[in-house]
């Protein structure tokens, strides 16, 4: 059997992806961790990275509370859906800032309005703070976003920890809120979904080549979010989604890189989701580390029409 994970024409892009990712990498932001640090100044250390530049926000973009959390709105002029957005930054930094300009595209070029929660940030508010946030959220944009935004239809998405995010209040939805269908599908990109921690987040990567992720600093990460834990016990189905009952989630679209140290984590949620009678899409980009849509390439232009694509069948649908 010829088991295939890309299309051909997509290996025909590889070395350019490695050339971009290795030159590119070396120059990418990343936290200044040193030896002998505390908690407190790596945390601090990983929050500046992921501080954004006027530059890089958009006029478009306004910030508001939604049942009682603070978010980033961005208004599509003839709305077709909410999106309702999680930015990563490993439950521990981020804000929905970092994702003000491709949010925007989504806004203009598909039509949806773009609602991104700026969740509670572990250490100070660890599990289950920051999906409690994206539930309260969702709950509200299901009574008011027909009157609120002119159309009441949902998708849900986010990057990395924004993935876990929205995988999380998406069976929260399913089983605290009672309504799945009215979701229309989860937009899931290099999330974390076993907080155990799978043997790429340990390191035993299907491919190796650079990553802004390590172990160290997954573990760093998930001992912030999820303190006094054992692994077993970060394994609950309430925290992490790779181990729930996902029967009856909506149409998913799971994507990641072979250098990703996530990897595991989208290809074992996309099997078992599969399994469990999910309508499943899954998009593996070779050559491409964690944060790919930052290395400009073949491969990541082909996500992006990919991704574009079944964004408009669903919302067609």
């Amino acid at each position: 059997m010829d088991f295939r994970l890309w299309p051909d024409e997509m290996d025909l892009l590889r070395a350019e992806a490695r050339e971009v990712v290795d030159t590119t990498g070396a120059v990418m932001p990343r936290a200044e961790l040193h030896p002998g640090m505390t908690r407190d100044e790596r945390i601090a250390a990983h929050r500046a990275t992921h501080v954004v530049p006027p530059e890089f926000t958009v006029p478009e973009a306004v910030d508001r509370g939604i049942a009682g959390v603070p978010c980033r709105v961005i208004a599509a002029a003839e709305p077709r859906a909410v999106y309702l957005h999680f930015h990563g930054g490993g439950m521990v930094a981020g804000s929905p800032m970092m994702m003000d300009i491709p949010n925007r595209e989504l806004a203009r070029r598909l039509g949806m309005t773009v609602v991104s929660v700026d969740y509670r940030k572990a250490p100070e508010h660890p599990w289950p703070a920051g999906p409690d946030d994206g539930v309260a959220v969702a709950g509200w944009l299901l009574e008011e976003a027909g009157r609120e935004f002119g159309t009441s239809r949902l998708l849900l998405g986010g990057e990395s920890a924004g993935a876990y995010m929205a995988a999380s209040v998406a069976l929260r939805i399913r089983d605290e809120l009672g309504a799945p269908d009215r979701v229309s599908g989860l937009n899931l990109v290099f999330g974390v979904y076993d907080w155990g921690r799978t043997p790429s987040q340990r390191g035993a990567r299907p491919q190796e080549g650079f990553d802004l992720l390590d172990p160290e600093g997954i573990e760093f990460f998930t001992d912030c979010f999820l303190p006094g834990r054992s692994d077993d016990e970060r394994r609950a189905p309430e925290i992490s989604p790779l181990y729930a009952d996902l029967a009856g989630l909506p149409p998913c679209l799971l994507t990641v890189g072979t250098c990703d140290h996530l990897f595991d984590d989208t290809f074992l949620l996309a099997g078992r989701a599969a399994v469990a009678g999910v309508e499943v899409d899954l998009v593996v980009l070779p050559e491409m580390p964690h944060a790919f849509m930052l290395y400009g390439c073949g491969i990541t232009k082909a996500w992006m029409e990919e991704t574009s694509a079944w964004f408009a069948a669903h919302l067609d649908a």
